[in-house]
């Protein structure tokens, strides 16, 4: 019963040990069709006069002279087969000239005088002879250095009888070997099923034990199938991804609480103030304008880092940099920075979330002018598969180039005290996209591009655009 239980019907085992056991029955089944078909036709006759014929050859007796006489003593107990009335079987031996030197009583009138039967060469032929079918083969021996030929015919009837009693015994024998071979060889492939998926067992096990407490674990693959292997591999390649969004899911709450616990802290004290009759309404308001921006960008994190928030359709990149553009202009203005945006073709389209790609170029725009010297360009360009954005600010150490896209990073040179949560928020739209966000040192300034990944060495054309970019632009600059 346990074995029943355990033996499901999605059970890979099962599986294989019924497709050996329809292949068993099917093999067996073949084999006793094509016998079946063999029997209904001449072939099989044919093919065993041809055996009889080169079987009787070993057993031929000569004389002195190297004429052949008759057959040797091992075939008295048979010489009835050859003789007497019945004339089911017949043979003759002839000379390479078609002479005969040996023959059955059957006379030369049983032979007939044309057709294949003529044909000194290893030949098979039937004939017609006394309202009878026979079936019968030449084999051609030397001997003596002389070239013979050995004739045997049998008559149909005589070869049915023969097949009627072989073919049970045919039968018989061949689901006595299919049931010798299906106990046999069951047996080999349920224990060699049985250690083949032990491994499988053991991953199992392994698999059903991770937890968020050792979501560091990983699924060993050494004892597993080669085949099974890159399962197991691609499992732990998501525990890797797994492990890595919890570990940053785990730092996005450290980080959150932490820059959220300062201003709540801050907003405590004015309200303390107020208390004490000392009311500072500037202040009070700046830190809950500080902490509310803050909310805002780790809800829009959260968005940006969901797959099923994007809803994609074909935008104009150009429109949608317009209206980044003009929606920070006020900004741009206070800070005495001129925001232009360049378009080689203002009708180029790209796949995206209208909403998160003009987040993504607002958050662009906005880092740029909030690193950007007074009296200085903050650009934007626009091509067919690159978008770059640019300030002529004091730049980011090349150290600290990989960071910029970090949560919670924040540069040196910027106006304001956001939460370091803009770059980190355009490059989870990027990543959602598909498309690649990097940064590059322009000398002065600092070069954000955007590259639709389509192909494999795009990373390099975005490196390569960039580095255009900055030496066309300093050239006009």
């Amino acid at each position: 019963m346990r074995f029943v239980k355990r033996m499901t019907l999605n059970s890979l085992r099962l599986k294989v040990l019924l497709a050996y056991v329809v292949g068993m029955v099917l093999s067996i089944a073949l084999l006793v069709i094509a016998a079946a078909a063999l029997l209904q036709s001449d072939l099989l006759a044919r093919m065993d006069m041809a055996d009889a014929a080169e079987g009787l050859v070993d057993n031929i007796e000569f004389d002195r002279r190297g004429q052949p006489v008759g057959f040797d003593a091992s075939m008295n107990d048979r010489a009835w087969l050859y003789e007497g009335p019945q004339r089911e079987t017949a043979y003759r031996i002839m000379d390479d000239a078609g002479n005969v030197a040996v023959a059955s009583s059957a006379g030369e009138a049983f032979w007939p005088a044309d057709g294949e039967v003529l044909r000194l060469a290893r030949v098979t032929f039937s004939f017609e002879y006394d309202d009878r079918t026979f079936y019968g083969a030449t084999e051609p021996f030397e001997h003596g250095g002389r070239t013979w030929y050995m004739q045997f015919v049998a008559s149909s009837r005589f070869v049915d009888v023969l097949y009627l009693v072989a073919f049970p015994l045919v039968v018989a024998g061949v689901l006595v070997f299919g049931f010798v071979m299906f106990a046999a060889f069951g047996l080999c492939a349920y224990i060699t099923l049985r250690f083949t998926l032990k491994p499988l067992r053991e991953v199992s096990k392994s698999a059903a034990a991770i937890s968020p407490r050792s979501i560091d674990a990983r699924l060993d693959t050494d004892a597993v199938p080669v085949e099974i292997a890159p399962l197991i591999d691609s499992f732990n390649h998501a525990l890797a991804r797994l492990e890595r969004g919890y570990r940053l899911q785990q730092e996005f709450l450290g980080h959150a609480a932490h820059e959220l616990k300062t201003p709540l802290a801050l907003i405590r004290a004015q309200i303390e103030l107020i208390a004490n009759g000392k009311n500072d309404r500037e202040a009070l308001l700046s830190d809950v304008e500080y902490m509310t921006r803050q909310v805002q960008q780790l809800l829009l994190l959260a968005e940006a880092s969901e797959a099923h928030n994007y809803q994609f359709s074909v935008v104009r990149m150009h429109d949608i940099a317009h209206e980044a553009s003009t929606y920070l202009q006020r900004m741009a203005e206070s800070a005495d920075v001129h925001l232009t945006v360049l378009a080689v073709d203002d009708k180029v389209t790209w796949e995206a979330d209208r909403g998160a790609c003009f987040t993504l170029l607002k958050n662009l725009l906005e880092n740029a002018i909030q690193h950007a010297p007074e009296q200085t360009l903050v650009s934007m360009e626009i091509q067919e598969n690159i978008i770059t954005v640019r300030d002529r600010g004091p730049g980011v150490e090349p150290e600290q180039l990989s960071m910029l896209f970090s949560r919670f990073w924040r540069g040196a040179h910027r106006r304001d005290h956001g939460a370091g949560l803009g770059l980190a928020i355009c490059q989870e739209i990027a990543m959602a996209h598909g498309w690649a966000l990097s940064a590059q040192n322009a000398h002065p300034g600092l070069i954000m591009t955007l590259c639709k990944e389509n192909d494999i060495g795009e990373s390099d054309i975005c490196e390569n655009n960039a580095r255009e970019t900055n030496a066309r632009e300093n050239n006009a600059f």
